[in-house]
């Protein structure tokens, strides 16, 4: 029964991929290996007990990811394989037209003050749990851009990246609009901005949702061939990550709310992309960020 209780859990958290903490129980007393579930779930009670009694003490993290054979090292940072990377993907702080519910898309906005607490937030937490940051990515726009210094200075000082592909989706005349007024201020921009096709592209040089989704996963496979067995942060848009999940998890449930300075985690390895957490936001508890997180769709808030 315990054996199946703990295959049950672990395949519990392998489905989204996500790592399997330090105080999980049972795991903090084994080997910081990658544990191998099948094995774990098809194995007799003797082989069973014969891989668990292999694996010494250790407060190390066991990763189940980027194929199942992440190592993680004695010193509790992951060891990526040489063909994956790791892209720890980020939503900006909070601007005052996130607070307002305007479409902001391309548009140079600047963080307010809370998203600037936001991303001090997140790049202390990043600089604690992720010790093994390469590189730096964002979006040019300052509202990314900013978020992402903040954070590269947190993580050794790392010079960012700009990368206009990470930019927001183009809005055209919805741009500078309150969400809720778009129908009534430009009903026709309105229309084909909620329009089921995903070709459909915005009047006044608005991208469809596909050119969206092209740019930005193309930026993302090109980080990734750049940065082969490495780990990378990606600061970007609520649009472009809403693209990017649905690259890497195109069955999966529909992408929720994207926060800001969210915290999401996809391994690539070559065309492969596996999603191995999304929208974590537990570095905000102190920080009054903003509860509806709007990114300019309903989807988003």
């Amino acid at each position: 029964p315990n054996r199946i209780l703990l295959c049950s859990s672990l395949y519990n958290l392998s489905t989204t991929n996500r790592l399997i903490p330090r105080n999980f129980p049972c795991i903090s007393k084994f080997k910081a290996y990658a544990i191998t579930l099948p094995l774990l779930c098809t194995a007799n009670s003797a082989s069973l007990l014969a891989c668990l009694s292999s694996m010494a003490d250790s407060d190390s993290r066991v990763s189940v990811g980027c194929g199942g054979n992440d190592a993680v090292e004695g010193n509790g940072s992951i060891s990526i394989e040489p063909s994956c990377t790791e892209i720890i993907i980020i939503r900006h702080g909070e601007t005052d037209w996130n607070a307002l519910g305007k479409m902001q898309g391309q548009l140079d906005v600047e963080l307010n003050e809370v998203g600037r607490q936001q991303a001090f937030a997140v790049a202390d937490r990043l600089s604690r749990e992720m010790t093994n940051i390469s590189a730096v990515y964002s979006s040019d726009l300052k509202r990314a851009l900013v978020t992402a210094e903040i954070i590269a200075s947190k993580c050794g000082g790392l010079e960012v990246i700009a990368d206009q592909d990470l930019r927001e989706r183009h809005l055209g005349d919805l741009q500078g609009l309150v969400y809720h007024d778009l129908a009534k201020l430009n009903p026709k921009a309105s229309e084909a901005f909620r329009s089921p096709r995903s070709d459909q592209e915005i009047p006044g040089g608005g991208e469809s949702r596909d050119q969206l989704y092209y740019r930005s996963t193309s930026a993302l496979q090109r980080i990734h061939e750049k940065h082969r067995g490495q780990q990378v942060v990606v600061v970007t848009h609520g649009g472009v990550i809403r693209s990017l999940y649905n690259r890497a998890a195109p069955h999966g449930p529909p992408a929720k709310k994207i926060m800001n300075t969210s915290v999401g985690v996809i391994e690539l390895s070559g065309e492969r992309w596996s999603v191995k957490s999304w929208n974590d936001i537990s570095h905000l508890t102190q920080t009054g960020f903003l509860k509806s997180g709007f990114g300019g769709d309903a989807s988003s808030g």
